[in-house]
């Protein structure tokens, strides 16, 4: 694939933000990364930059990931922007919540590299990628 991805990663740990793009690098994917410590920024950045996909944590300071997502969710340009929680909040009524308002997936942490690899390449954007 010659075009590169905007993936925006959303998360307050940095160390979580670089083990995500790992996984991209691994992939022999293209990116191009917009990172945000908290939803609020992920706010601002994503009127700034034309994002691919969202990696979405859930607890952040100032806007939670699924707050973040019911915003973004009500905003019709985004509303077939892919994104996928990516969150220690395993519960299975945080899952529902999170599907309910709109999630693409949820893949909890600690990360499982394969799983997560296979949710990928269940998108659309990722179709040259598949293994």
């Amino acid at each position: 694939m010659s075009t590169e991805l905007t993936i925006m990663i959303v998360d307050d740990s940095r160390i979580m933000r670089n083990t995500v793009k790992g996984v991209f690098s691994g992939m022999g994917v293209a990116c191009i990364y917009v990172e945000a410590g908290d939803g609020q920024e992920a706010l601002r950045q994503l009127g700034l930059y034309p994002v691919d996909l969202v990696l979405l944590d859930w607890n952040m300071p100032r806007l939670s990931g699924i707050d973040f997502l019911k915003q973004v969710r009500s905003m019709e340009k985004y509303r077939a922007l892919p994104i996928i929680m990516v969150t220690s909040e395993s519960a299975k009524f945080n899952v529902i919540e999170a599907l309910k308002n709109g999630a693409t997936d949820y893949i909890t942490k600690p990360i499982n590299l394969d799983l997560f690899k296979g949710k990928l390449i269940k998108l659309p954007l990722f179709k040259a990628y598949r293994y």
